[in-house]
């Protein structure tokens, strides 16, 4: 199993970006993947209990739990492995509609102001986003940052997955994340929430703590840091 760690700082530095490889079509995604309801698998398993979400390991993956500065709620979980990373939040939805299609939009929206490319393409979830966003580094080089937005709607939740690092241009890297976003269990309680809360993580029990390095992206659904 993989390494926990803490960090508030949602600040993140642009990576060096490529070419962006083809993502693959839904219809090749295997039938019956996640992610899943609580109510849809028999137990935890071997996923780690996140509160709102059941995470699960894969090995040599390191995960670091987002906090939010102002309230101190844990609002995500950051998995690193082989280079790429994939930041996993889950959010409240109404009963009836999802709101992916209309989060995709705000994403891309908010990006394309920020001089980001962004596409949005078929993938093994869905429909995603794929952005090369330029940013500048600490040394003040320019760069160009890629990153995939992945979501999936459930019975009153909302998951949402950015890719980073290698899987966000590297198929064969893809598959290891996105095996892991698919395997996730979200754990929606009864508590009426409006749309779009975030469902709060808590810190898992008796992990080891350690500094993670993987930078962190915007914790709201629509790709802009909270107010």
């Amino acid at each position: 199993m993989g390494l926990f760690g803490r960090r508030s700082d949602r600040t993140a530095e642009p990576e060096a970006g490529a070419t962006p490889a083809p993502t693959p079509p839904a219809e090749d995604a295997a039938p019956g993947h996640g992610p899943w309801d609580a109510s849809q698998v028999p137990g935890r398993g071997n996923r780690v209990d996140l509160g709102a979400i059941w995470l699960p390991g894969v090995h040599g993956m390191q995960v670091r739990m987002e906090i939010d500065k102002k309230t101190q709620a844990v609002t995500g979980a950051s998995v690193m492995v082989d280079g790429s990373a994939i930041q996993i939040q889950a959010f409240a939805a109404p009963k009836t509609t999802g709101i992916w299609d209309e989060i995709r939009e705000e994403i891309m929206a908010s990006l394309q102001t920020q001089g980001a490319k962004v596409d949005d393409l078929p993938g093994p979830f869905g429909r995603e986003l794929l952005a090369q966003a330029p940013g500048t580094t600490k040394e003040g080089e320019k760069v160009v940052r890629v990153l995939r937005f992945i979501g999936v709607d459930g019975p009153r939740w909302f998951l949402r997955g950015v890719i980073t690092g290698k899987a966000a241009t590297d198929m064969q890297a893809a598959r290891v994340v996105e095996g892991i976003f698919s395997q996730v269990v979200v754990v929606r309680d009864d508590a009426p929430r409006a749309p779009r809360e975030v469902l709060a993580l808590t810190l898992p029990k008796a992990a080891p703590k350690t500094e993670a390095s993987a930078d962190p992206v915007p914790l709201t659904p629509d790709g802009t840091e909270p107010a």
